[in-house]
């Protein structure tokens, strides 16, 4: 039998380039500066690299409005500094992926120049230009992601462009073969340059209605949930055309992988579960890893875990293979919405359920989400729609690493402010806190690591009572039990004989089966082999 793709035991760790490591004091994280941790990812035990988009860029949306597939933003570094960064990456057996943002580019992309600069000019097919509606405004009622309408009107040509989100991010035209062709050739580029894969950005957005009807009025729209939500995204994302151009770009990434050294493909896609699925391909031919981000939002009760878990793995394809995220660059990080002492039980859960896990620089500190004074603001979501608690800043707060000036993280002023708790909360504090969320993390990467009924092996759900959530993982004829206190109070439980491994609390390890989990506890547990 084949042995199982790397990507299927690893765990995945999302790095946002501007805020990680600086090397060059100008207060923006670089290449350089990754390239100067590799040896604490290491040491801390995950398996790859994601580093959000490095590439030219006006920084609109601070890289998810690409000027140039093919290259790297000076801010960041060189192509150069990147060879060194991947080589490094490899010498240390951990594996790199990009972030491509194949649903739009920059209005300052060569392409959008040109096809902005008349009605004829070869690739103005390139992007989404449509007439105006009879009344003069725009063609339908899409509303881009950001708020507002997601049409800007352009005098020069007398039409519309199409935009999901901001409208210096104008979308491209994936029904346009000649689109299609350039794009998938920037895989090409980076998979021979030795890139292990990509995380692909929305995805699910890249191909719009042939007829660009209207999207169905939401009728319980909230407004603090964002203006984008004022209809359903019916016509303007998900359509079945998307799975022909994701089967494409999985194939090229299969022609560059080999056993044991396979490329991977992850999607960004925000949908329900059932289409979530369909981005495996009905015959496995879609991207290996649709995110999974329920985990984000799930009301944190052990009955809607379970039911979620449960469903989440009924409803995967023939050989799909799943994912968890608890975390990312838009989202509130794991410590401010669950709290720092249910974070540590996430952390566990994160790290012990079936699949392929990814986890958000600095949720393994327990970072927060940072206060952001009103004239530091840089998220644009923010800026366009501001108090809703939309804006992104917060999360993507610079990684202190020790108590001196800017945590470590720059000699420079930092282009958003550290976290409130960064002189007790970084790295060099925590390496050295007997019980930290840092020394927890290690131990969970670590037993993860040589446990692998804990990384690929089956997961059967366990009744249990109150707010505790357990399952089991066996493989190779080994069994563990997970079990997890949802709660702040003591809970009982009812084990199998077994003995614990590890706790989410500091301090010595109950001794034999416990009967009880203390507040806010997850043990993992491994089951003694029957006589």
């Amino acid at each position: 039998m084949s042995a199982r793709p790397w990507w299927q035991s690893a765990v995945l760790y999302h790095i946002y380039p501007w805020s990680f490591q600086d090397s060059d004091g100008d207060g923006i994280g670089d290449l350089r500066g990754v390239e100067t941790r590799l040896d604490y990812l290491v040491e801390l035990g995950v398996d790859a690299i994601w580093l959000s988009p490095i590439f030219p860029s006006p920084m609109a949306d601070f890289g998810y409005d690409v000027a140039d597939y093919c290259e790297i933003d000076p801010r960041f570094g060189t192509l150069a500094d990147f060879d060194s960064l991947l080589a490094s990456a490899h010498a240390r057996g951990l594996k790199l992926l990009l972030d491509f943002v194949p649903n739009h580019s920059s209005d300052r992309h060569p392409w959008f120049v040109e096809s902005r600069s008349s009605r004829d000019n070869p690739k103005r097919d390139w992007y989404i230009w449509r007439d105006a509606a009879p009344d003069g405004g725009p063609p339908n009622n899409w509303i881009s992601d950001f708020g507002g309408p997601a049409w800007t009107w352009d005098e020069a040509t007398g039409q519309y462009y199409y935009h999901a989100f901001l409208k210096e991010q104008p979308d491209l035209n994936w029904r346009n073969p000649d689109v299609r062709a350039a794009m998938l050739d920037v895989l090409r580029f980076w998979f021979a340059r030795g890139v292990d894969g990509f995380r692909i950005d929305v995805l699910w957005h890249i191909v719009k209605h042939a007829g660009f009807p209207d999207n169905p009025l939401n009728p319980d729209w909230d407004p603090a949930t964002g203006e984008m939500n004022r209809v359903f995204q019916l016509h303007s994302t998900d359509q079945p055309e998307v799975h022909d151009i994701a089967a494409d770009m999985r194939a090229i990434a299969d022609a560059f992988g080999r056993e044991g050294d396979e490329r991977v493909l992850i999607g960004e896609i925000y949908l329900p579960v059932e289409r979530l699925m369909r981005y495996y391909g009905q015959r496995g031919e879609g991207v290996h890893l649709p995110f999974n981000f329920q985990l984000i939002d799930a009301p944190w009760d052990t009955r809607h875990l379970a039911r979620m878990i449960a469903e989440y793995e009924a409803a995967l394809p023939p050989g799909g293979w799943p994912n968890w995220v608890l975390g990312n660059h838009d989202r509130p990080r794991s410590a401010t919405k669950r709290g720092a002492a249910q974070a540590r039980v996430a952390a566990m859960l994160l790290l012990t359920l079936r699949g392929t896990p990814t986890l958000y620089y600095g949720d393994e500190l327990g970072m927060e989400n940072g206060a952001i004074p009103a004239d530091r603001v840089r998220d644009p979501r923010e800026l366009r729609e501001p108090g809703l608690g939309l804006g992104r800043d917060p999360v993507r707060t610079p990684m202190p690493w020790d108590d001196s000036d800017h945590g470590g993280f720059t000699t420079g002023e930092p282009w958003l402010p550290l976290g409130q708790d960064w002189q007790r909360r970084n790295v060099a504090s925590e390496l050295v806190e007997l019980g930290s969320m840092l020394a927890l993390h290690r131990a969970l990467l670590a037993i993860r690591r040589v446990t692998p009924a804990l990384a690929t092996g089956p997961i059967r759900l366990i009744e249990a009572e109150g707010p505790v959530l357990a399952y089991e993982r066996e493989q190779d004829g080994e069994r563990f039990v997970v079990a997890l206190n949802l709660g702040h109070t003591p809970a009982p439980i009812d084990l199998p004989r077994s003995r614990p491994l590890l706790s989410t609390l500091p301090g010595p390890l109950p001794g034999g089966t416990p009967s009880l989990l203390r507040p806010d506890e997850g043990l993992i547990l491994k089951v003694d082999a029957l006589p």
